[in-house]
């Protein structure tokens, strides 16, 4: 430090440098100096890169992991009824998964005509936007037909230069390599293959949701027990868990009385401009509400090209597009941070890039697990001193 700096030592390792103006005049860049150990910072990023690397490796494990704990906890208030009644716990639980399996069953029963309805008028919709794109398109003087025509002349100008030249020796036969023609087969299998694997997943699943039901705080005392020997140890770490699982179990509820809500509101919308498969449309909705940012335009998108295949009409499908996407815009905007509470709340840039690793980490279901998986994340920082940084970044 030179001698035109002026220390300024707080209590703590930090030591904050206020310099002083050079010869020239001009002040130096305030700075902060702090010990950095590069041997832990090393170790940290290597334990972040492991873990990523674990998380992409054993996804198959852990969706179903993940997926159970989420189900076990939004089954908890059903087990928990019943044990009030004086129904045994193992048999509480067997109840609400066979109850959660018949309203998935019914569900999919009530639902399936309209779902392949749905489906099957997608390419109707996508011919009949290129009908209106093709009655706008002017004769030959747009801008995509100028495009068009360069590129065409383009390609002929690189044929024309990638040509053999006159010297070049004669008898040389092109071959065209043809993919082999589409079989059926193929995919009835695979697309069978992949029924059986879900099924099978969806089981294990549904093993361990009744497992955790039936054990209920199991884990939690075992970790009470071995948090150390003392009174307050245990105390703290009883706390800890405690609100761990508060904030984890209010978000549950939230997620879901949102999404109930969120798909409430469009089938009443969506019935109200004669909309057919509302129900559908309400369902999906409610279901994608739970993927920040994507899961609404997923929805709007597909709102869009039903709505122009019905009505075709532009202005009738942005009212109905719009109002779909109002709906889910103002629950994120004023519902969910309201009932969430200021300490369960995390910032949308934490969220988006969040959803962004996720993504990346586990393909679609790291989209769905996103905001579950954070939300997780922060409530176990928030109560462990190391970890807390983390929880800070994640909140508001």
């Amino acid at each position: 430090m030179s001698q035109h700096d002026t220390p300024v030592l707080p209590p703590g390792d930090q030591e904050i440098v206020v310099p002083r103006a050079d010869s020239s005049g001009d002040p130096k860049p305030l700075m902060i100096r702090m010990p950095v150990d590069v041997r832990s910072l090393a170790l940290s990023v290597l334990a972040v890169l492991g873990t990523i690397l674990v998380l992409r490796y054993a996804q198959a494990l852990l969706i179903p992991i993940v997926l159970g704990i989420l189900i076990s906890y939004v089954l908890t208030p059903v087990v928990s009824a019943l044990e009030r009644i004086r129904v045994a716990r193992a048999v509480g639980a067997g109840v609400a998964v066979a109850l959660f399996v018949a309203a998935i069953g019914v569900g999919v029963y009530r639902l399936s005509d309209q779902a392949l309805d749905i489906a099957a008028s997608v390419p109707q919709a996508a011919q009949r936007i290129r009908e209106r794109v093709r009655m706008h398109r002017h004769d030959g003087s747009g801008a995509l037909q100028t495009v068009r025509r360069a590129a065409t002349e383009i390609d002929r100008a690189a044929a024309e230069a990638s040509a053999p030249e006159a010297g070049a020796p004669k008898g040389v036969t092109k071959v065209q390599v043809v993919d082999p023609a589409f079989r059926a087969s193929d995919y009835l299998w695979s697309g069978g293959m992949g029924l059986v694997t879900l099924a099978g997943q969806f089981a294990m699943i549904l093993f361990l949701v009744y497992f955790l039901l039936v054990t209920g705080d199991l884990y939690k005392r075992k970790l009470v027990k071995i948090a150390g020997p003392q009174i307050s140890q245990k105390k703290i770490t009883l706390q800890i868990l405690d609100d761990i699982n508060r904030q984890i179990e209010r978000f549950i509820r939230v997620q879901v009385l949102t999404s109930l809500l969120v798909a409430f509101a469009t089938g009443v919308t969506l019935w109200w401009f004669g909309l057919d498969h509302y129900v559908v449309w309400a369902l999906l909705a409610g279901i994608f509400n739970s993927i920040p940012y994507l899961g609404p335009v997923i929805v709007t998108g597909g709102l869009g090209l039903v709505a122009f295949l019905q009505f075709n009409d532009v202005l009738w499908t942005l009212y109905v597009c719009g109002s779909a996407f109002a709906i889910t815009s103002l629950e994120g905007m004023l519902l969910t941070p309201a009932l969430m509470g200021r300490a369960a709340q995390m910032n949308p840039v934490a969220v988006f890039i969040g959803l962004l690793v996720w993504s990346w980490v586990w393909g679609v279901w790291g989209t769905v697990l996103a905001v579950p998986m954070l939300m997780m994340l922060k409530a176990i920082c928030d109560h462990i001193e190391d970890l807390q940084p983390i929880g800070e970044l994640l909140g508001e």
